[in-house]
């Protein structure tokens, strides 16, 4: 009997994998799976973190979830790991989350400097 994140995890990926979620689409939020699923927060957290860690989403801090690009994810049965190399599933989904926070957090420090210096040249003017 799997547990109540690995049910939403798998429903979740079995939306990714029909075409009902395509990739770049938004996840539904922890408030609407906790209605849907009569879930915790706690076990909504665990499906998303899941997904995360197995390539089928990925994070936009501030934006939310959202399904990675179908290059980001397989099946695990590819059998790769049988011939030695060791499956990729998740990394171009950690690539991209990280590409993503990094462009967010420059724009974010590009906002704040913008403050600092309006900031600075009000003071100046005082000092005058």
């Amino acid at each position: 009997m799997l547990l109540t994140f690995e049910v939403i995890a798998e429903a979740l990926r079995g939306r990714i994998c029909s075409g009902e979620l395509n990739p770049g689409d938004a996840l539904p939020t922890q408030a609407v799976l906790m209605a849907e699923y009569g879930a915790s927060s706690l076990s909504v957290q665990k499906a998303m973190a899941l997904l995360k860690q197995d390539g089928y989403a990925i994070s936009r801090p501030g934006k939310g979830a959202f399904v990675a690009h179908p290059d980001a994810y397989t099946d695990g049965d590819s059998g790769d790991e049988e011939a030695g190399n060791t499956s990729v599933g998740g990394t171009a989904a950690r690539v991209e989350a990280l590409e993503l926070a990094l462009a967010e957090t420059l724009d974010q420090l590009t906002v704040l400097r913008a403050r600092v210096e309006a900031l600075e040249a009000g003071d100046a003017e005082r000092d005058r």
